[in-house]
């Protein structure tokens, strides 16, 4: 093999560690900047991880919001229906943000059993619930008939 094409392969040898280099850096990225949706009964399942960020949907269950007087803290049970998860966040809500509301929280699951919310997001009407939470809902009510109808 001659000097020239030995440079040449080195050459190419580079541009390929430099491309797998960045598709991997590129990878990591994206993985670690993913936001995973749960409901409830999937996070007492388990299946969620915890202090980790991902989003949670559901309803607020009604009469259960409890607002600190000394700060914006607010803490609230969420469910689909079937599980009840607690959400905390210390924040100023969306003005839609209600009793019976679907919303979807993002943050991260505690070892002590909580949700602690970084953001909380509420639908902007009557006819709109977020894709995510709709499905969650759906499928536990799908559930639901089916373990009635046996």
């Amino acid at each position: 093999m001659t000097a020239k094409r030995k440079q040449r392969l080195a050459v190419v040898f580079l541009i390929l560690l430099g491309v797998g280099v960045a598709t991997s850096l590129a990878l990591t990225a994206f993985q670690e900047n993913m936001l995973y949706f749960y409901d409830p009964t999937q996070i007492l399942a388990g299946e969620a991880p915890e202090n980790k960020k991902i989003r949670v949907g559901g309803m607020v269950v009604d009469k259960s919001v409890e607002r600190a007087t000394d700060s914006l803290k607010i803490k609230f049970d969420l469910t689909d229906y079937k599980n009840i998860i607690t959400v905390q966040y210390e924040g100023i809500l969306p003005d839609l943000f209600r009793e019976g509301q679907g919303i979807v929280a993002i943050g991260k699951m505690q070892a002590d059993g909580q949700f602690h919310a970084s953001e909380v997001l509420a639908k902007h009407d009557e006819n709109y619930m977020p894709p995510e939470v709709a499905r969650s809902l759906e499928k536990q009510a799908k559930s639901e008939q089916e373990n009635s109808a046996e």
